[in-house]
């Protein structure tokens, strides 16, 4: 990461813990973040759009897009960056969850939470799903700097691909879905 990011990176993330941080938000981060631990989340609110027939599009679009994002971010970015995790670069700097993956950049709760949203916002057929999905992303992003398991541009660059990793998603799904539907019917 050039210097001056890094800087900033580490400026903010100590502003927050010095000023933002509070008792009465603690544990509402706390728990935010850890329903987004491999994606869990945003899993489970995928899987739940699938049972219903108007949001069935949203689900598709957002799980593919969410595995879009798992393979780009986890399994390419994350191990070719291998930038080190807030506490061990700053020092005297606590985190408040325990976070096993010692790669930083980027952040896959953000990226899995705005590639779920993206995903929603191209096919959930009413406007409210489409500003929760963004929210709890946003929220998602905001939380792993609260408890400071990443950088500011971690979590920027996760939000960023997620967007991405959405759009390809729903591009994907609208494509076969558009495949599926001009299927002939079989006679009944």
């Amino acid at each position: 990461m050039p210097d001056f990011i890094q800087q900033f990176d580490e400026q903010a993330l100590v502003w927050i813990a010095e000023h933002i941080r509070c008792a009465l938000l603690d544990p509402f981060m706390k728990l935010y973040t850890q329903l987004g631990n491999t994606g869990m989340l945003f899993i489970v609110l995928g899987v739940l759009m699938l049972l219903f027939k108007p949001t069935r599009k949203a689900g598709f679009s957002a799980l593919c897009a969410m595995l879009i994002g798992l393979v780009v971010v986890n399994f390419t970015i994350k191990p070719l960056v291998s930038r080190p995790r807030p506490w061990l670069v700053i020092e005297n700097f606590a985190n408040l969850v325990p976070e096993h993956d010692p790669n930083s950049f980027p952040s896959g709760h953000t990226n899995a939470g705005f590639a779920f949203a993206l995903g929603v916002c191209m096919s959930a057929p009413k406007r409210w799903m489409k500003i929760t999905a963004v929210c709890m992303a946003a929220v998602m992003g905001l939380s792993r700097l609260y408890v400071g398991v990443h950088f500011p541009s971690d979590v920027l660059a996760g939000a960023v691909i997620g967007s991405l990793c959405g759009l390809l998603g729903a591009w994907v799904v609208g494509k076969a879905w558009e495949h599926i539907q001009a299927r002939p019917q079989a006679p009944k």
